[in-house]
């Protein structure tokens, strides 16, 4: 028998816990599939006495995981601590310096420091594996990295957070509020007890960032990102929003242009008729159009025990075979550096809810100040009337530069009968929905 693929684990959470659970109980499988056993040798976290539900007894435990990472005897360390700095950093290069591969789960550390820790690895002639730190289960990073790698991509857009998926699509099917919501999300484990992560864009952001970088060969800064999240959502929004077709997604999107790159985190409409508009609840998918393969959407489930497990494990097996690719499908110091453009350079169609008050002239007041921006409307909704309380105004532009669409917003919340800013959410006007 072949010698086994030994492993230290760091981090007994969720993802940890899953991670020893699936190599025990597929621990025949994955010795047929590798030609050899993979054995975890030790492990490392925070609390000692914790009962996890599974026997740590067969291996050393280290209190210290950076010290795990040094002296172990491993020749694989698996990070699942998380966290962009700190502890889970510390390891990962602990493991690089002493000669080890790494496995990591950690999105923030892969957006922030991912270039840098390339560098270290392939400068050992190691292995950093992250496949599971965007979208857990579904195979996007070796899709993109090695499936399309003979394909220029100009543009990939995805569903990257289960917790605002599951917020959105059960607003659409109950109409609740999106407090009412989240907090039934918190109460079901979907989101943390402090959610703003998720709801406010920053996970989805480090996800797109890891995925830029390998779609179009670049570093990415992730500072330069547009991030938004989906607090500022409502009812009313989603329920307009099926009136006119669509429905509301939080998209991380990454698109060439001119000058450089597209790099945007936001909510966004996309036609009900669009395949990305059907993933709904805790799913993820991510979509890419490339220049031979057409379009491409993978789908499936993004975080849980078993889902993340299952892309950490994928990742020790290919260490086990051998199997070696650069971090970034190229060699890090080949990676190029796109310049980000900023958001206000971004053309598109833009939904706009307004809160009035029902008064003679004011909707004179709103066309004459896009006109002045050279703003077209397409498409104007008013439901309900009434001479004391602002009722919802919605209206639909055709494509206009973002910075002109700002300019007009400003100037549209200066008026007297507009009772609170204007809500403006960008329309996708998907390709794969037009064919």
């Amino acid at each position: 028998m072949s010698k086994p693929l030994k492993i230290a684990l760091a981090g007994l959470g969720t993802v940890g816990v899953g991670t020893l659970t699936l190599l025990s109980a597929q621990a025949k499988l994955l010795e047929q599939r590798c030609g050899r056993p993979l054995r975890v040798t030790a492990v490392s976290a925070r609390d000692r006495g914790r009962d996890r539900g599974v026997d740590l007894s067969p291996y050393r435990w280290f209190d210290d995981a950076v010290e795990m990472a040094s002296e172990a005897d491993a020749d694989v360390v698996v990070e699942l601590i998380g966290g962009s700095d700190g502890p889970a950093k510390a390891l990962t290069e602990a493991a690089i310096h002493a000669g080890r591969h790494v496995v990591t789960a950690n999105k923030a550390m892969i957006a922030l420091h991912g270039p840098a820790l390339a560098a270290a690895a392939e400068g050992a002639g190691l292995t950093l594996a992250y496949e599971a730190a965007v979208a857990g289960a579904v195979p996007v990073i070796r899709a993109i990295r090695e499936g399309l790698a003979a394909n220029r991509i100009g543009r990939l857009h995805g569903i990257l957070n289960g917790t605002c998926n599951y917020i959105l699509t059960t607003m659409r099917e109950t109409g609740r509020s999106f407090d009412d919501v989240l907090s039934e999300a918190q109460r079901l484990g979907y989101a943390e007890a402090d959610p703003s992560f998720d709801i406010d864009g920053i996970d989805t952001a480090h996800k797109l960032a890891i995925l830029a970088s390998l779609a179009f060969g670049t570093r990415i800064d992730f500072a330069d990102a547009f991030v938004d999240g989906i607090r500022r959502i409502t009812a009313t929004d989603i329920a307009f929003a099926s009136e006119l077709g669509y429905r509301i997604k939080l998209l991380g999107t990454a698109e060439a242009c001119e000058g450089g790159l597209q790099l945007r985190v936001h909510p966004a409409m996309v036609p009900v008729n669009a395949p990305i508009a059907s993933v709904e609840g805790v799913l993820n998918a991510v979509e890419c159009e490339s220049d031979f393969a057409g379009t491409t959407m993978l789908e499936g489930r993004g975080a849980g025990a078993g889902p993340t497990a299952s892309a950490v494990v994928g990742d020790l097996i290919d260490i086990a075979l051998g199997r070696t690719t650069p971090v970034y499908g190229v060699p890090v110091g080949r990676l190029a550096q796109l310049p980000v453009v900023p958001m206000k350079c971004h053309i598109g169609p833009y939904y706009v809810r307004l809160m009035v008050y029902d008064k003679p002239g004011v909707f004179a007041d709103v066309a004459a100040i896009l006109r002045d921006h050279e703003i077209s409307m397409e498409a104007v909704i008013q439901r309900s009337r009434s001479t004391t309380e602002p009722v919802p105004v919605v209206l639909t532009t055709h494509e206009t530069p973002e910075a002109a669409m700002n300019g007009a917003l400003s100037a549209i919340a200066a008026l007297k009968a507009v009772a609170e800013p204007p809500h403006m959410i960008r329309i996708e006007p998907i390709e794969a929905a037009r064919r």
